[in-house]
């Protein structure tokens, strides 16, 4: 018997493959990283058979994975236990010599959770979860009436976000969804404002709910304010237009990193644009939306008699009622849109406006 390039007594040191040269570890879920390498140029008296990974945490522990090729996928890793991997050949005759290690890599879960219907939730953290990252949009204000001619918008929803906040897996947290604004009907009849959306509490993150337009009976009447935020950063809602004397436009929802549009109150000319991925004010029609998944292209400005435009991956309008999410309402009573909260994890790669923000 001889020892082989493996160090394994039976094996033959001339037949057994060299080592591979090791690549770069990558986590793939919270309990699996893979590893990539390269295959050794000497693969000695026969065909390399497999390769086996082993992943090592800093006590020793290690659990292995086989595969014909780079790369190899170890699962059953610890979640947040660091890990480095290393590689070797084997073929009929023996096993090679271990590569280097590679880099270390921490298995961490990945995920996010939607709440898009106005109501209350608890919201429970998974396993492996300790921090995660919170945007949270305001229901749009619903418009109001002046008289048969005149109307003034709503307001849009504030957007709030707030990055890298600490929970314990397996705690449960309050979610709340705000309402748009909605339920007056008739001539001279103020428009109800948007309800308010958070996350833990409305001191924690939090989207508050746009204005309603106000009602009276004469022209001039203002549009509703829009809806502010709490958090590490974000933007206000849209104000609403004007009654003045025509139907003022509703509000856009707020962006990550400036305000929504505003509701054009008079014509000829155009509504505001958004900024920030937020939604774009309207005229005689709702404001534009905003989408959850971080910033992108703001919702633009529109002509007299034009729908509100959503910013990125936020709702069009497609009546005088807002567009998805947080979108404020326009003339004739018409509806803001409901808000919503999303949350993203883990909070200390993923976090707003843009990073790591799109569902995994």
């Amino acid at each position: 018997m001889s020892y082989g390039k493996g160090g394994f007594i039976g094996q033959d040191g001339i037949k057994a493959p060299d080592a591979p040269t090791i690549g770069t570890a990558s986590v793939v879920s919270g309990t699996s990283a893979s590893v990539t390498f390269t295959a050794p140029t000497d693969t000695g008296a026969s065909a390399i058979t497999e390769y086996i990974a082993t992943a090592k945490d800093s006590s020793g522990n290690s659990i292995g994975a086989t595969g014909s090729a780079s790369p190899i996928t170890v699962t059953g890793l610890t979640t947040n236990t660091a890990y480095t991997i290393s590689v070797v050949a084997k073929n009929v005759y023996g096993t090679s010599e271990r590569s280097a290690a590679s880099n270390s890599v921490t298995p961490i879960v990945q995920g996010q959770d939607e709440y898009t219907t106005p109501g209350s939730y608890s919201w429970t953290a998974p396993t492996g979860v300790t921090s995660v990252s919170i945007v949270a949009v305001g229901g749009g204000g619903e418009g109001g009436t002046a008289n048969t001619n005149d109307a003034a918008g709503g307001a849009g929803g504030g957007l709030g976000y707030k990055n890298n906040y600490s929970v314990t897996a397996g705690n449960s947290y309050t979610v709340v969804v705000g309402s748009g604004g909605s339920g007056s009907s008739g001539f001279d009849a103020d428009g109800n404002a948007g309800g308010t959306s958070y996350f833990v509490s409305t001191a924690t993150v939090a989207g508050n709910g746009g204005g309603g337009g106000k009602g009276g009976s004469s022209a001039g009447r203002p549009g509703g304010s829009g809806g502010s935020f709490t958090g590490d950063g974000g933007g206000a809602g849209g104000d609403g237009g004007t009654a003045n004397p025509a139907q003022g436009g509703g509000g856009g929802a707020g962006g990550y990193s400036g305000a929504g549009g505003q509701g054009l109150s008079a014509y000829p000319g155009s509504s505001g644009a958004g900024s920030g991925g937020a939604g774009g004010g309207g005229y005689q029609a709702g404001g534009g939306g905003v989408g959850l998944q971080g910033e992108g292209t703001s919702g633009a400005a529109v002509s007299s008699g034009n729908l509100g435009n959503g910013g990125s991956g936020g709702a069009d309008t497609t009546s005088g009622s807002g567009g998805a999410y947080g979108g404020g309402g326009a003339s004739s009573s018409d509806n803001g849109a409901g808000g919503a909260v999303r949350i993203i994890y883990p909070g200390s790669t993923r976090s707003f406006p843009s990073t790591n923000t799109a569902d995994v």
